[in-house]
């Protein structure tokens, strides 16, 4: 039976994933497999180092390659095969094998091996990026405690194939707007990059413009003359979000409400959003977010820090909004909270045992090395144009995948036809 109604375009016709797939199989078993991850050696890819047709090697484990060559036979994806997440809260995203690479993945990822006669790799990998197509899987949870759906029950899944050429075709459309996404994404790298390079030649090395080299003592060891020791608070407003009532939440509401799980480490997620259709009269007017706007995790993994993209974005409870008091300190404020000795102090003045609390008050009173007015405003020339420029590219980012979002369902279905192949 298939999962929904279709209209078959010209020239395609109604498969199931089991005939155009060679064999898939699921990642290895820590447990089972008595799997120890070390600092070096073979990497292991985890379902959170899957993103929307992105591998990330940048945040990953390890083992030995002792362990590799004992396992590799059923866990080493090859160039071409595709990885998609089946287990836990991430299940539905896919990514193709781009590197001829060693590396095996985890239990939480399924490697799917296509008969490429049959079906274009990039085709598939968007097939599985579908909304509609990660809903269809989904629904076929057979786990009551974590998500689960194995790729068996997989097998029978409703799939219209175009002509292989049709399928490369849309694939290319679609990467041209993944590729340009990238672009921007690996600008803002290097944009950041930069800009965090210059806050520690500046506030952590000391070598800043004018720097005289003379040093005094204070309660956090020596640091230039002219500089003090104070608080967060002195230069940034930690203000705290609003809490919303889940009767209010619509489907289709104009606002969005920003929670812990759209604030990753340097990410906004903003497609993923309870929503409410009226703003409430006693939410204060700082909950209302903007574009460039510096979050930050209060519950669960905190002190993890983003910058706000997109419009109609409000602040509900357990995050934070980082407002430097003045405008010019908004790269430093953004860069202050990315440091490692200030997320470590977040970390440990943190509290609870079920879940990690950081309170916005302790967070304030935090005590930060301040520098004097002339340097903080050279820097605010510096830096933040940089990250002006980050902001800029995120809203591209921003636009770019919705569009993508928007025409991938069409194009699968082939409501909408890549010129050249319409009917």
């Amino acid at each position: 039976m298939a999962d929904q109604a279709t209209t078959i375009p010209k020239g395609w016709k109604m498969t199931t994933l089991e005939k155009v797939l060679i064999k898939r199989n699921q990642g290895v078993n820590t447990t089972t497999e008595k799997v120890e991850y070390s600092r070096s050696g073979i990497p292991v890819i985890r379902a959170q180092n899957i993103s929307f047709g992105n591998i990330d090697f940048s945040d990953i484990v390890f083992i030995d390659e002792k362990t590799f060559l004992r396992l590799s036979a059923n866990v080493k994806p090859e160039f071409g095969d595709i990885l998609y997440t089946n287990i836990g809260s991430q299940m539905g995203l896919a990514a193709k094998v781009e590197k001829r690479l060693d590396f095996i993945i985890a239990w939480n990822v399924l490697r799917v091996v296509t008969n490429r006669a049959l079906i274009d790799s990039d085709f598939l990998t968007y097939f599985f990026n579908n909304p509609i197509t990660k809903q269809l899987i989904v629904n076929r949870n057979s786990s009551s405690t974590m998500p689960f759906v194995s790729g068996g029950s997989m097998d029978n899944l409703d799939l219209l194939l175009p002509s292989l050429s049709e399928q490369r075709a849309i694939a290319e459309v679609l990467s041209s707007l993944d590729d340009k996404i990238e672009l921007l994404r690996e600008q803002n790298k290097t944009l950041e990059a930069t800009a965090q390079a210059i806050f520690k030649e500046w506030f952590v090395n000391f070598n800043f413009p004018g720097a005289t080299g003379k040093m005094i003592d204070s309660e956090l060891g020596e640091i230039p003359e002219g500089w003090k020791v104070g608080q967060i608070k002195d230069l940034i407003d930690i203000l705290s979000g609003f809490a919303f009532q889940s009767s209010t939440f619509l489907d289709e509401g104009k606002y969005k409400l920003v929670t812990i799980k759209n604030v990753q480490d340097r990410n906004f997620v903003f497609d993923k959003t309870d929503k409410i259709l009226e703003i409430p009269s006693r939410m204060p007017d700082y909950c209302r977010l903007y574009s460039g706007d510096i979050l930050l995790s209060l519950t669960g993994n905190v002190g993890r820090v983003c910058l706000v993209i997109g419009s109609d974005f409000l602040l509900n409870q357990r995050v934070a909004k980082l407002r430097p008091k003045n405008e010019t300190d908004y790269t430093f404020s953004y860069l202050l909270f990315l440091q490692d000795s200030v997320f470590n102090i977040l970390q440990s003045t943190a509290s609870g045992t079920a879940q990690q609390n950081l309170s916005p008050i302790q967070t304030k009173e935090i005590d930060i090395v301040i520098p004097n007015r002339k340097t903080l405003d050279k820097f605010g020339l510096v830096g933040n144009p940089l990250i002006k420029k980050v902001n800029e590219n995120n809203s591209q980012i921003q636009t770019l995948s919705t569009f993508r979002n928007t025409i991938l369902p069409k194009l699968i279905k082939g409501e909408i036809r890549v010129n050249g192949f319409k009917d």
